[in-house]
């Protein structure tokens, strides 16, 4: 943004950015001034739907009605049509939603990229309306048609058929922390505190032998035993 303020794609990708994250209103800015510079309007649903961000669904249902729809090809039409209806949903207009939907796009038996999102939409608003057998249907329908699975539309058949998933890997560290919880607890030096401590035997002996010397150089020199002096010389002494 510093170095290419005048870009129009750098405006643009600044704007998404934003999007992503949810700054709703410096996303609308941005787009705002990458229209102006383009002239196009292919960025006008991604608009509205920072409209709704913003918790202004009337001005993005103001922008679905607005003459610049009619330039949009079918795919970005399609994604005005779905920001209309999550608007409508936002004014609690279930009913309205679902009518927004359907359309030629939905009815029609080709796939399309749009087609599993706008079959999940769909879905979504009838389930949100208590119409559950319809819901589960065109789940199925967007299911079917997704197959890079962009929608989560398994998971939710799933949700309505009472499938609960189970994280196997869960399961296992669970378990493995059950295990070690039952080992004996080691010390810092790795062993275990059930087992003897072996430098207390030591310092037993050790101790043992401090008294044994003690007594010997307590005696008279006279007493005290006798050291051979041969024992006492190295090897090299003894050659």
């Amino acid at each position: 943004m510093r170095l290419a303020s005048r870009v129009a794609a750098v405006r643009e990708a600044a704007g998404f950015a934003a999007y992503a994250t949810q700054k709703y209103s410096e996303a609308l800015a941005e787009f705002r001034a990458a229209k102006r510079m383009t002239g196009h309007v292919e960025l006008w649903p991604v608009m509205a739907d920072c409209e709704r961000g913003l918790g202004r669904p009337e001005r993005a249902l103001e922008m679905a009605g607005a003459p610049e729809v009619q330039k949009l090809d079918k795919a970005a039409q399609v994604e005005m049509r779905l920001v209309a209806a999550g608007a409508r949903r936002d004014m609690d207009q279930l009913d309205a939603a679902i009518v927004t939907l359907q359309s030629p796009e939905l009815a029609s038996n080709s796939v399309q990229p749009w087609t599993p999102r706008l079959r999940y939409a769909y879905a979504d608003a009838l389930l949100a309306a208590g119409r559950e057998d319809e819901a589960r249907e065109w789940f199925a329908k967007a299911l079917e048609s997704d197959k890079d699975g962009t929608t989560d539309a398994s998971d939710r058949l799933a949700e309505m058929d009472g499938v609960d998933f189970v994280d196997a890997m869960a399961d296992e560290d669970e378990l493995d922390a059950d295990v070690i919880a039952d080992e004996p607890e080691l010390d810092v030096a790795g062993e275990s505190d059930s087992a003897p401590d072996e430098d207390d035997e030591r310092a037993d002996v050790d101790a043992d032998d401090d008294l044994d010397i003690e007594a010997v150089a307590d005696q008279p020199v006279a007493d005290q035993p006798a050291v051979d002096a041969d024992e006492d010389k190295g090897p090299a002494d003894k050659a």
